[in-house]
């Protein structure tokens, strides 16, 4: 197997980082307690909506959190990407409604992102309130937090990824969301969060020369199958292959019952699939049928998937099985499924003799998305 070296490559690090980033993030929510209980008892409540929003990555953090939030009894959310926000405004909102518009943002730097805000506001006036979750404090989001009505949450600086791809600022930025929409139970959590992040460490050290590997396979597409909040998991994923390796990589993602409508068309025998399995064992039902479906009618380049636990699925032989040593379950443990897209992209990167930190050779594109005009 190739020998990489990694010194001087930011992603490697950001995503080795995560585990201690998550101890920070909570810490900061936590020393934010009081200010955030105050702004959401003022806000928050059944008529007011949480609109989670943010651009590329940044978005599907809302997707997510749709699933997640649920289990805090919070069920009056939406998830929207400030792209379309900024497009069709006037479709989201409606003037006379309650919003808390959260707006997730690694830079703070994009232009949609203050678009957003600014539509908003014309459109709803007092009766929008603003969450800022970023992980630069000099972003233009994070200046803009003057007024009573925002809640600005900066995140460790180190969770402001210098490489192209966002890795640790979306584990981070899911993390805290999390933690403040069950703000009064956060001291404990403590222990979860340390369960979290044992499980994150032996993950990352145990898996990094498995996961290596399959990235040397010779796949031509990969699809990434999640259910529920996984799916917005597994939508990550595929978009950390398929721009950490310029696009060589066809990524794809879906829920398992939904890959059969249609999507399924895409596998063929240069196809890589990924599998991050659900601890329901409802879900698990639908998930194994599909599985086991697929291998009656082609054999893909490789399989893995991503468990909690080790799942057998009829008589097949996974490529790999991602599955922690610690067996003991957090509320969390959604974060840990993100490993094999963020690692497959690093190592299939550096396979095509890319730069993962800055693998578009030709600029399509970059860091901080360039081109966009805001038009009034």
């Amino acid at each position: 197997m190739l020998s990489i070296d990694f010194s001087g490559i930011h992603t490697h690090r950001e995503i080795f980082q995560q585990p201690e980033m998550w101890k920070e993030t909570y810490n900061r929510i936590l020393d934010k307690k009081e200010e955030i209980s105050s702004f959401l008892s003022t806000y928050h409540n059944d008529e007011a909506t949480i609109l989670f929003t943010g651009a590329g990555t940044s978005s599907f953090i809302g997707n997510i959190l749709t699933f997640i939030l649920p289990k805090y009894n919070i069920y009056n959310i939406k998830s929207v990407a400030t792209t379309d926000i900024t497009t069709h405004s006037e479709a989201i909102f409606k003037k006379d409604k309650k919003y808390i518009l959260v707006s997730l943002a690694r830079s703070g730097n994009s232009p949609e992102s203050m678009a957003a805000i600014d539509l908003t506001d014309s459109i709803c006036g007092e009766h929008i309130a603003h969450i800022f979750i970023t992980c630069n404090e000099e972003g233009e989001l994070a200046k803009r937090a003057k007024n009573k009505n925002i809640l600005s949450l900066v995140l460790p600086p180190e969770t402001n990824d210098k490489g192209l791809a966002m890795t640790s600022s979306f584990t981070s930025m899911l993390l805290a969301s999390m933690l403040i929409f069950d703000i009064g139970n956060i001291e404990s959590k403590k222990s979860d969060i340390d369960s979290l992040i044992e499980k994150a460490r032996g993950m990352l050290n145990d898996y990094k020369d498995k996961i290596q590997k399959i990235a040397s396979y010779e796949f031509e597409r990969a699809v990434f199958l999640g259910s529920g909040e996984k799916k917005g998991i597994a939508e990550e994923c595929h978009l950390k292959l398929q721009e950490l390796t310029d696009g060589k990589i066809i990524c794809l993602y879906d829920s398992f019952l939904g890959f059969r409508h249609g999507p399924k068309a895409v596998l063929n025998e240069k196809t890589l699939l990924v599998y991050l399995f659900s601890e329901d064992e409802k879900v698990f039902q639908y998930e194994r049928d599909l599985v086991i479906q697929i291998n009656q009618q082609i054999k893909p380049a490789a399989q893995v998937y991503v468990a909690q636990k080790k799942r057998l699925v009829g008589n097949i032989e996974f490529d790999m099985e991602m599955v922690p040593k610690t067996q003991v379950e957090t509320e969390y443990d959604i974060l840990l499924y993100v490993f094999i897209g963020q690692m497959l992209g690093l190592f299939k990167s550096f396979k095509f003799n890319l730069n993962p930190d800055n693998p578009s050779v030709n600029g399509k594109i970059a860091r901080v998305v360039e081109g966009v005009t805001i038009y009034q």
